[in-house]
């Protein structure tokens, strides 16, 4: 007995659970698939509400897109967080061709909030809809997307709809790193689970879109709640679920689009202002799970690089290291196929896996030592 729990065969049964919970999520989320929700008899009014900080590459085609909605009511608030560039004059035109766009001239940041938490906040104030829906300067949205997404809060009986959107990536090194981020959400929180348990930590939601109900939203603080905290959407999920309201996750790859970073620095730099914030700021937990994660995709191709070179390690089997490198291939590429990344960056992961490590650990020293920094602003408060 003691023979079959080595280092080896401990790596090949985290797989295995991992890829349990991966096709277990594929169904849940392909039943949650913005797009298959029946329209309800109603349909309440809604707040668009858009946080916007020098972002005149992508706030025409976001504006436009979500002044496209076929739905019948609902407002579209703009707020302009002190831009350095053209992006008030670019939604000063857009606001003088349509009506239910209005803009915001932000106020000065208080000290104790974070840029984007004061702007959403802010919008938050001004809002008059029955749901608020959060969404970010850099995504698209399909004329359809804003019915789906209250048709499935509605069917779901959700106080907070959160949705995946389809990540766009452009450059190398953004391919290497973007898939990260939905590739853990879907091996690591197993949603079977999460939507039965009380546990706040097994919630997530993506900033690029959350749907409230505007009661739930001011009963939990709103932004307010977090407004030091760099997760801001993580981070508020988990409130929204701590205080007993009910949280679901949709996939809304058909009717959101988002363009989060455009090369290897822009990810690099935004995975690392926030990513050990996602861990709660514990140093322990936070080391120890990437500590395990690095053991469990690289060890695996230096036991095969060892035996290949003719290294003496007759304890280490070849069979359980080729079998996770298999499992881990398989994992990576319905992870890649199911979120429309291209499919053979699954032989890179051992390359993504180490960027992300070095993000993690790049992200713990600029957090704890307050030079985490993003547009400008330091994060790490």
């Amino acid at each position: 007995m003691n023979a079959f729990w080595t280092p080896q065969a401990a790596i090949i049964v985290f797989l295995l659970v991992v890829l349990a919970v991966v096709i277990s999520n594929l169904i849940i989320l392909n039943r949650m698939r913005l797009g298959r929700y029946p329209l309800p008899k109603h349909l309440p009014r809604v707040s668009v509400m858009v946080p916007a900080r020098n972002e005149e590459k992508n706030i025409s085609s976001c504006v436009e897109s979500l002044l496209s909605q076929d739905y019948h009511d609902f407002e579209l608030l703009v707020l302009d967080d002190h831009s350095t560039d053209r992006t008030w004059e670019i939604l000063q035109e857009l606001a003088r061709e349509n009506k239910k766009l209005r803009i915001i001239k932000g106020k000065p940041l208080p000290s104790d909030w974070l840029g984007k938490h004061w702007a959403c906040q802010q919008m938050a104030e001004e809002a008059s809809g029955e749901l608020f829906l959060f969404t970010d300067a850099d995504t698209q949205h399909h004329h359809l997307a804003l019915r789906d997404a209250v048709a499935a809060l509605i069917s779901e009986d959700a106080d907070l709809l959160t949705a995946l959107p389809a990540e766009e990536v452009g450059s190398w090194g953004a391919k290497l790193i973007v898939p990260l981020l939905p590739s853990g959400l879907l091996a690591l929180l197993p949603l079977s689970i999460a939507y039965r348990v009380h546990w706040p930590a097994l919630c997530a939601a993506i900033g690029g879109f959350m749907l409230f109900r505007r009661e739930a939203y001011q009963k939990v603080g709103g932004f307010e709640a977090v407004r030091t905290n760099p997760v801001d959407d993580i981070a508020i999920g988990r409130i929204i679920k701590a205080q007993g309201f009910r949280w679901r996750l949709a996939d809304g790859q058909d009717r959101i689009s988002c363009w989060m970073y455009s090369n290897f620095r822009e990810a690099f730099e935004g995975f690392a202002k926030s990513l050990y914030a996602a861990f709660n700021r514990s140093v322990p937990i936070f080391l120890l799970i990437w500590l395990w994660l690095a053991i469990v995709f690289w060890e695996p191709l230096v036991v095969l690089a060892l035996r290949i070179g003719g290294v003496p390690i007759s304890d280490l089997s070849l069979i359980l290291a080729g079998a996770a490198i298999g499992i881990s291939l398989l994992l990576w590429g319905i992870s890649l196929w199911r979120f429309r990344f291209p499919i053979h960056l699954a032989f890179l992961y051992p390359v993504s896996m180490l960027i992300g490590f070095v993000i993690a650990m790049y992200s713990m020293i600029v957090t704890l030592t307050g030079r985490a920094v993003w547009k400008g602003r330091r994060v790490g408060m």
